[in-house]
């Protein structure tokens, strides 16, 4: 397994060469918002290490994966008011494994063809709202 993977998108931004909307980090993990959200507060979490299967992950990796993602739906919850947190992984989009967490308000919104474009003044400000979220309910 590589660490890294020089070519790939999810890598540069762990490392920091592309910027990103980051509401979360850990030693393993980070989260940000989706540039092409289905609903403004999309999530994705990724590892750190570049894997791209996410059942190529080894069991604590796997299981930490989706700690972190009930760790950051409430915040998504509480700070886009949705109804529920959908979650979803199919791995056909980028080569690195990653969890996409979207905030629902009715059924049937979890197709990656309602992706669409927002502004940077809305990702901006929902990671503000994310990220202080975050830290209340942690606090």
């Amino acid at each position: 397994m590589r660490i890294n993977d020089s070519n790939c998108a999810f890598c540069k931004i762990v490392n920091g060469q592309i910027p990103d909307y980051r509401v979360w980090e850990s030693k393993n993990f980070v989260a940000f918002l989706d540039i092409r959200p289905i609903a403004l507060g999309h999530v994705l979490i990724i590892p750190r290490e570049h894997i791209d299967y996410v059942f190529d992950l080894s069991d604590i990796v796997y299981s930490e994966l989706f700690r972190t993602g009930k760790i950051i739906a409430p915040a998504i919850h509480k700070a886009t008011k949705c109804k529920r947190v959908g979650i979803a992984i199919e791995g056909f989009g980028m080569p690195h494994a990653h969890l996409h967490l979207v905030p629902l308000f009715h059924g049937n919104e979890m197709d990656p063809n309602r992706a669409h474009e927002v502004s940077i003044n809305e990702l901006g400000e929902m990671q503000k709202k994310i990220k202080n979220t975050l830290t209340s309910i942690r606090d």
